[in-house]
């Protein structure tokens, strides 16, 4: 992705930096790693629509463009793409930008399903923006 003029999708839902502790044998941050911050992105930005509790219900078509190393900042893109009666789905983009430079690339994409829930725990209509 170096070198193309793309930009994100969606909006920047949250930022964090890759540390020593997040990585493999090999030195790169884990997947999962970068797949758990996107939760967490799609947690908050499909709690922000549905008004309450929401859960991730699934996580479609992910692969790695890039890997993450360690000091990259991890920039992490929602969008709501579809709202359902009780679902969201949410495209989501995670874009590193390298340590102690400008040089931002896109690692990774995919769609989160997230499920509003009421307060017992089951699903629940979205509301209507």
């Amino acid at each position: 992705m170096t070198g193309e003029k793309a930009k994100p999708i969606g909006e920047l839902t949250l930022r964090t930096q890759a540390l020593p502790g997040d990585t493999n044998a090999a030195g790169d941050i884990f997947g999962g790693w970068v797949m758990a911050q996107m939760d967490l992105a799609c947690g908050i930005r499909a709690a922000e629509r549905a008004h309450g509790r929401v859960v991730t219900a699934a996580v479609r078509e992910m692969s790695f463009a890039a890997p993450m190393k360690i000091g990259d900042t991890l920039s992490v893109y929602t969008a709501v793409t579809r709202v359902g009666r009780t679902s969201m789905t949410l495209k989501v983009e995670a874009w590193a930008q390298r340590y102690l430079s400008h040089v931002k690339e896109r690692v990774t994409d995919a769609e989160f399903v997230m499920v509003a829930l009421d307060a017992e725990g089951k699903p629940t209509p979205v509301p209507a923006e």
